[in-house]
């Protein structure tokens, strides 16, 4: 195995820039699931269950949601 670095080895710059992403990607998965579970199903592309497992795919799944996963809906 390679030389893997321990979270004790990572500067505290490193260790906060690590945080930062997962809560970003927290935020983000959020927002999305909060959308999918509001949007109605004519207004998703695709079954909503699959995105739902799509956005454990971090974090493309959640992002690939807001770029392609909606539909825009006309009143």
């Amino acid at each position: 195995m390679a030389n893997k670095k321990r979270w004790s080895d990572l500067s505290p710059e490193a260790q906060a820039a690590v945080v930062a992403g997962g809560v970003i990607e927290l935020i983000i998965t959020a927002f999305a699931l909060r959308d999918l579970r509001r949007r109605p199903s004519a207004g998703v592309r695709g079954w909503k269950p699959l995105w739902v497992l799509g956005f454990a795919v971090q974090p493309f799944g959640p992002l690939l949601y807001f770029v392609l996963g909606r539909r825009r809906i006309r009143q």
